[in-house]
Formats: C-alpha cells, structure tokens, sequence
C-alpha cells in the first residue's frame, strides 16, 4: 500500500490527489480511492509513521483536524430519545465511563480500565446490533455474562430496545430504513425466509439510521463550511474527509479564525437534543494535527 503511494503523486502539483465517491457506499458516507486515504492506520507504530508523511504544503501552513466526538452515539440519544445518554451527553460526560456506571452500579471515579472497555464494547455493539456471542468473543468472557452485560445495558438505558424494535418493525414493513434528513436505504432481503440473511438486513437497517445520518450531518457541514471559507475569503482549504473527520490545509495567519468556523459549522450542522462536539487539533503534519 504505501510503496504504491508515490507512484500516485501529481506529476503537475507534486501532490496526492484521491478520488472522492458520492455514491459507493451504502450508508452515505464519502469514500476515497485512487489512492484510498481513509484508510491510512494511526494505531500501529508503523501507521503513525505514515500519518506523519502527509505535511502541509509549506512552512507557513498547517495541518488542522477536526473530529466529531461519538457522533453515532449522540444520534442514537436523539433518535432513542434515551434519558441516560441525553443526560451524560449534556453533562459532558465519558460515555462508556457512563455506560461502565449503569452496567457495574458504580460511581465515576470507581469505573476501571476494563469497566471502560466492557462499557465501550457495549455501546458499540449495540450500534451494529452485535449479539452476545460476538460480544463475549471481543470481551473474552463466557456467552451467559455476555448476555448478563447485554440486559443491563437495555435495563439502564430504557429506550433504546423500544426504538431499535420500533426501527426494525418499519423496516420489514417499508424494506427501508430512513436517516433524520429522510435520506432512505433500501433492504429488499430483510423478509428473506433465510434467517441468516434476513438477520444480515436487520443490522445494517438499524446501523444505516444512525450512520447514515452521521453520513447526513458529515456532508451538511462540509457544505456549509466550504461556502464560509468562499464568502470570507479564507485561503484555507478541505483537503480530506475521514468518517468522522475532517483536514483542513490552513494559512499560519488564518488558524485562529479558520479553528472557530469550523467548531461552528460542524457542530451547527444539525440541530440534535444533544450537542455535537467537535475535538480540534493542529500540527505541521497529519499525525499531529490528530
């Protein structure tokens, strides 16, 4: 993958310049090719070291990232409309530090690391409706306390099994299941008499309401953001769109302003009973801008 990099670099700029697809990917998000660079790992030390190689163009500019902070969560709080993750999302709280709380009946400054972990895992795991056996192979526990784990999640957090059956039961009666923005994706498979292939449908029904409206709120403020850096003239540029966040390539002069339209058009592009956080960070390459 990365020997192939340089061979893509622009002979005219001396620059990478991938392919951005609208329609690709089934949940709506942007996707990129030629080469792929939403894909580029930051965890492993090799990763990193990639991430460090894409740098700002020259010396007075910088490199600005800015991510959505559990942007999937935060909609399934608005969609659910579910006490505890409004309350926790409102308070700025760790959320799966919460979760860890209601699963375990301990205060905050009780939660473990590994609490943390089971809270994390749970909160993932019901986004992409992962039962307990796949969640008790991720957690390294046995299938009963898997399941254990499962029922206090839905027992702390009422709302979200009503919705996510309320989810599931239009989706069998419209094949389809529609983002906030009304945005819809099709499961023409979810009546299937194959069990297996129906469940398969179920999941991605349930995981294209809350990702695809992720997708949704991604798009909406790039667009408004890109129109404000035109109308106030900045020399700051989109350069790269990942899941959950975006790059910006920024004038040294600009940083400060071009920082604070960007919390504001991100966390303004949709108006949720939670607020959208928005986490900044800049640096001369991309790993510290990360």
């Amino acid at each position: 993958y990365i020997d192939s990099l340089p061979t893509l670099v622009s002979k005219e700029t001396n620059r990478l310049h991938s392919d951005f697809n609208q329609v690709v990917t089934a949940t709506g998000r942007l996707s990129s090719s030629n080469p792929n660079l939403q894909n580029i790992p930051i965890k492993s030390e090799y990763g990193r070291k990639v991430r460090k190689a894409f740098v700002a163009c020259d010396a007075d500019h910088v490199l600005v990232s800015a991510d959505y902070s559990q942007i999937e969560l935060r909609v399934l709080a608005h969609m659910a409309n579910e006490p505890a993750l409004l309350e926790a999302f409102h308070q700025g709280q760790d959320i799966h530090s919460r979760t860890a709380m209601e699963i375990f009946g301990v205060t905050a400054d009780q939660v473990t690391s590994d609490q943390r972990r089971v809270g994390k895992t749970l909160n993932f795991a019901l986004i992409y409706m992962q039962g307990p056996y796949a969640t008790a192979k991720q957690l390294d526990i046995t299938m009963p306390q898997a399941k254990e784990f499962i029922d206090k999640y839905f027992n702390a957090f009422k709302h979200i099994k009503p919705f996510m059956d309320a989810t599931l039961k239009a989706a069998h009666e419209n094949e389809y299941t529609e983002t906030l923005f009304g945005r819809r994706r099709y499961f023409r498979n979810i009546n299937s008499p194959n069990k297996a292939l129906m469940k398969e449908e179920e999941r991605q029904a349930f995981n294209a309401a809350l990702q695809g409206t992720a997708a949704d709120i991604m798009k909406r403020a790039m667009i408004n953001l890109y129109r404000k850096l035109q109308d106030n003239k900045f020399r700051s540029q989109i350069i790269l769109q990942v899941h959950d966040e975006l790059v910006l390539e920024v004038p040294r002069a600009e940083i400060e302003a071009v920082k604070a339209l960007v919390v504001q058009e991100m966390s303004n592009a949709a108006k949720l009973k939670v607020p959208l956080k928005v986490d900044v960070g800049l640096g001369n390459n991309w790993l510290e801008a990360g």
